[in-house]
C-alpha cells in the first residue's frame, strides 16, 4: 500500500510502530522521521520518537521530542497529550 501512497501519514506511522514494536529502532526512525516531514504537526509521532531514543538511551532526544510533543500539545490545546508528553518528561529526568 505504501508503494502506491508513498505520502500516506498514517501508513508511514503505522509501519514506524510495526517497526518499533520488533525493535528494529533503525526502521521505525526512518518512518517516523518522514511521518514528521509530511505533517510536524502530528502528536503521537513525537512521543513514538521519544520512546526510540528512551531505548536507545539517549536522554536528550528523548526529551527533546516530549517536550516538542507538550509544547505542541499546548498550541493545539489537547490536554490529555500534554498531561502524557509531562509524564514521559518527569519520569525521565526524575
Amino acid at each position: 500500500m505504501l508503494e502506491t501512497e508513498p505520502s500516506d501519514l498514517f501508513l508511514n506511522y503505522a509501519l514506524g510502530i510495526e517497526y518499533f514494536s520488533n525493535q528494529n529502532f533503525n526502521l521505525a526512525l526512518e518512518f517516523f522521521d518522514k511521518v514528521l516531514l509530511l505533517n510536524s504537526d502530528y502528536l503521537p509521532v513525537y512521543y513514538q520518537l521519544g520512546k526510540i531514543h528512551e531505548e536507545l538511551r539517549d536522554n536528550n532526544k528523548a526529551l527533546y521530542f516530549y517536550k516538542s510533543g507538550a509544547t505542541l500539545a499546548k498550541i493545539k490545546k489537547d490536554n490529555k497529550a500534554l498531561n502524557e508528553f509531562n509524564e514521559a518528561v518527569f519520569l525521565l529526568e526524575e
